[in-house]
């Protein structure tokens, strides 16, 4: 089997290229990706592009057709990956997200591909009041971002078919330690906070919910996905994946992490204007569907697991929302050093 893991050196593909390895070890694994994080490891000893057999860096908008050729399987990671970078760079989030992930499922299917996996998010949802939704409710994205999940999404399904099996995850919102740790998600924010600073702003009121996972169920999650089969849900299928017991109020996870780091002071904005991005998720077709790889981090271990990791990073820094592992300041800083374009393109070297 060959796999092709495009946006591999994000934060999610570490752990993809690891579960992969372990779960597949006679599988080619090759990596596509635009080199944007590349610098933004942590505390590792050994490279994560090490796991794969090959590497390729390139932009999603332009994926040359011979590197398909002998894909069994892409795992499509790639992406502008959240709402701040949504908002600043707009446009380039609906060409990468969107248009770039539909060109590229189509040209898989040209080539021979059989298994296309999409993560999706289940930031799809937005502003959704009542129950946990469910696949079949009515979505309501507010940002760019979520958009162009949805988007994408929804012309995928129409490339679905018995020789190309298309599954999109919609992903709850990713935690956890990762050979390029994020910190501009909520849980790893605040245990950061809580490192650093021994102090929790919570921005909002804390009653917004939030649907979290493991990056390592993530990876488990798209292991399944790349083995599944039409019995397991049809040639196209859009599935939330996580785990019910993982539906949190805000407030809840600062209380979570300051309960297991010693001193910790959590401090909520009363005054706060209502944070519109809150629903909780049902995963039951999930469940139903991925017996053997559901969920099995949970939410003290997913604490303990960054506490230690930042621990063992020797991380102290409390001005850590302007440095390298918040996503937008890095893409701000490369462009704003010359070396990425307004579209987020590399400027062709120069001979000094």
């Amino acid at each position: 089997m060959r796999i092709l893991i495009t946006g591999n050196m994000g934060y999610v593909g570490p752990l993809v290229l690891r579960r992969l390895r372990e779960s597949h070890p006679q599988a080619t694994l090759i990596g596509y990706d635009m080199g944007y994080f590349a610098h933004c490891l942590t505390g590792v000893s050994r490279l994560p592009e090490s796991q794969a057999d090959q590497q390729y860096f390139g932009d999603i908008r332009h994926v040359p057709e011979q590197i398909l050729q002998g894909i069994d399987a892409i795992v499509h990671l790639c992406a502008i990956s959240n709402d701040p970078m949504g908002a600043t760079f707009e446009k380039v989030t609906l060409d990468i997200n969107h248009r770039a992930s539909i060109d590229l499922a189509g040209k898989a299917k040209r080539a021979g591909v059989k298994a296309f996996v999409f993560a999706s998010s289940c930031s799809v949802y937005g502003f959704a009041e009542g129950g946990p939704r469910r696949e079949e409710d009515a979505l309501n994205p507010l940002t760019a971002y979520a958009k162009s999940k949805v988007r994408t999404e929804q012309d995928l399904a129409s490339l679905g078919s018995e020789t190309f099996t298309a599954t999109c995850l919609r992903f709850a919102t990713a935690c956890g330690m990762s050979d390029r740790l994020r910190l501009d998600l909520v849980l790893n924010d605040f245990v950061a906070s809580a490192v650093a600073t021994k102090r929790i702003n919570i921005l909002s009121d804390g009653t917004p919910w939030r649907p979290l996972i493991h990056v390592q169920d993530m990876a488990r999650a798209i292991d399944w996905a790349v083995r599944r089969g039409h019995r397991d849900g049809g040639t196209f299928l859009t599935v939330n994946v996580g785990s019910d017991t993982w539906n949190y109020q805000v407030k809840d996870l600062a209380d979570a992490v300051a309960n297991l780091v010693p001193n910790v002071e959590v401090s909520i904005n009363k005054d706060a204007q209502p944070d519109k991005r809150s629903y909780r998720v049902n995963f039951d077709k999930f469940t139903k569907l991925a017996q053997g790889f559901l969920p099995m981090v949970d939410l003290q271990s997913a604490v303990k697991n960054l506490h230690d990791g930042l621990i063992a990073m020797r991380f102290r820094d409390q001005e850590f929302r302007t440095g390298d592992l918040i996503r937008l300041v890095t893409l701000k800083r490369l462009r704003e050093n010359g070396q990425l374009t307004d579209e987020l393109v590399w400027k062709e070297r120069t001979n000094g």
